[in-house]
């Protein structure tokens, strides 16, 4: 096996991973709103309800509910792609591993899905059906 090859891909992986983590800093410090930041967190308890009820759901495929739990398992976890402690994108590798997993259970399961379940606003619902790519 060569050494130096497999070094060097690490080494290059670990590159790129630092230069998005840094990307994100970035482009979430540029972005700072704080009522952004504000709204995204009083939906917070609403999607963590919204995806334990998207799991728990029998009607939906198997695939999906699995997808779900598995999910709800990676959001527990301390260890994240990017450490939570980081300031801005601590929390952002959640968010999007959420953003496609709410989307890949639209493409299964369709949009009411989301509707029948969210517990939320009617507000808070429009800006999850966004994040899913709901039209």
């Amino acid at each position: 096996m060569n050494w130096g090859l497999l070094a060097g891909v690490i080494g290059g992986l670990v590159l790129v991973w630092l230069l998005l983590v840094v990307a994100l800093y970035l482009v979430g410090r540029r972005q700072d709103d704080p009522t952004t930041l504000r709204a995204a967190l009083r939906l917070l308890p609403d999607v963590v309800r919204l995806l334990r009820r998207l799991a728990g759901d029998p009607s939906l495929p198997r695939g999906v509910r699995v997808r779900l739990v598995l999910l709800i398992g990676y959001l527990l976890l301390p260890l994240d792609l990017v450490p939570d402690f980081i300031p801005v994108v601590g929390y952002a590798d959640d968010a999007v591993v959420v953003a496609l997993a709410l989307r890949s259970v639209v493409r299964a399961a369709g949009p009411g899905a989301l509707e029948r379940h969210w517990p939320g606003t009617a507000e808070g619902l429009r800006v999850v059906e966004r994040l899913a790519g709901v039209s």
